[in-house]
């Protein structure tokens, strides 16, 4: 196994970390004793804690900017069709560990410069993506952004608080919604 391989088991496992018990729980001890190796495995890959966060950052981000241009390259016929792809991909399948690390990176960011930088980057993408969708259906460019802010906010939204709900009425749910937030929808 490569180097850069093993370092990348080593982001994976901070990541996994992250998501289960936030930032405090991402300790060299914890994951050296998760992935049944020993602390100095660690310092061959990075230089301290500190190189692995940032590490773990730059992955989140090229991760969450590579689901962003996926999303783009979504062909839609018309800017609600695009709006309507972009809703399927997030609610066709709940990602609990995505959604855990999403949390904990957010949390992460109201008291780190850097995380906050990530996800201003993040959410800058994504906001990016979707006000043109609603520019394109007639709405001020202030308008479509506030649309965009209330389409992203229901896309994490609804993995929070329909994790629970029967299949049906999630379903039915989130069709209802859909409708709301695209206009002609319903």
């Amino acid at each position: 196994m490569s180097g850069k391989d093993k370092a990348q088991k080593w982001v994976a496992a901070g990541l996994a970390e992250l998501g289960r018990s936030g930032i405090e729980g991402v300790r060299v001890e914890v994951l050296a004793q998760q992935m049944g190796v020993t602390k100095g495995g660690f310092y061959r890959q990075f230089k301290d804690r500190g190189a692995l966060l940032k590490t773990m950052l730059d992955r989140w981000v090229e991760g969450r900017l590579n689901a962003i241009r996926e999303q783009m390259e979504l062909k839609g016929e018309t800017p609600a069709a695009r709006l309507h792809s972009v809703i399927h991909l997030f609610t066709q399948q709940v990602n609990t560990q995505g959604i855990a690390i999403e949390l904990a990176v957010r949390h992460w960011a109201r008291s780190n410069k850097s995380a906050a930088g990530a996800v201003e980057q993040v959410d800058a993408a994504r906001l990016k993506l979707v006000a043109p969708l609603y520019r394109s259906l007639g709405f001020s460019p202030a308008k479509a952004d506030a649309r965009a802010l209330l389409f992203y906010s229901f896309l994490f939204g609804q993995s929070l608080l329909l994790f629970s709900t029967p299949p049906a009425r999630r379903k039915t749910l989130l069709q209802a919604c859909a409708a709301v937030l695209i206009p002609g929808d319903d």
